[in-house]
């Protein structure tokens, strides 16, 4: 497999949780939002997360800018080559994480034959199939 290199852009989405004891508390999460994929090598890769580091704009923010609204932005570079980028703007702070990432493996989805009306009476009357068994790691398979 030839190395595919992709630049991947997360945003921090923010939920308020109300606890039973009336606390109300904060809580984020990274989510993937954008994918691009970038024709060139490891160093290219490099290139397009700093571009999008330095200039992409979530999409929250984007619909609640004014013409000529340029949000503050502070962008570090952490040292796995990560970006952490904060944004402000009017009292507002979004944060994104650009990173770039090699496709590894990659795999089509696969569908069962459709069953026909035989098979859906056959399968209703009998017991369920056993589920699957969970994922261990190869080395523990033995």
């Amino acid at each position: 497999m030839t190395a595919e290199w992709y630049v991947l852009i997360e945003e921090d989405r923010e939920f308020d949780r109300l606890r039973p004891d009336g606390m109300e508390i904060k809580l984020h999460r990274f989510m993937l939002v954008a994918t691009h994929h970038v024709e060139g090598d490891e160093a290219q890769a490099a290139a397009v997360a700093e571009d999008a580091a330095l200039h992409y704009v979530p999409g929250t923010l984007a619909r609640l800018a004014r013409p000529g609204d340029q949000p503050a932005r502070h962008a570090l570079l952490t040292q796995d080559g990560a970006w952490v980028v904060q944004l402000t703007q009017r009292h507002l702070k979004y944060h994104i994480r650009v990173t770039t990432a090699r496709l590894m493996h990659s795999q089509e989805e696969k569908k069962a034959p459709p069953k026909n009306l035989k098979g859906m009476l056959r399968s209703a009357l009998e017991a369920p199939q056993p589920a699957k068994k969970p994922w261990t790691p190869t080395a523990a398979r033995h």
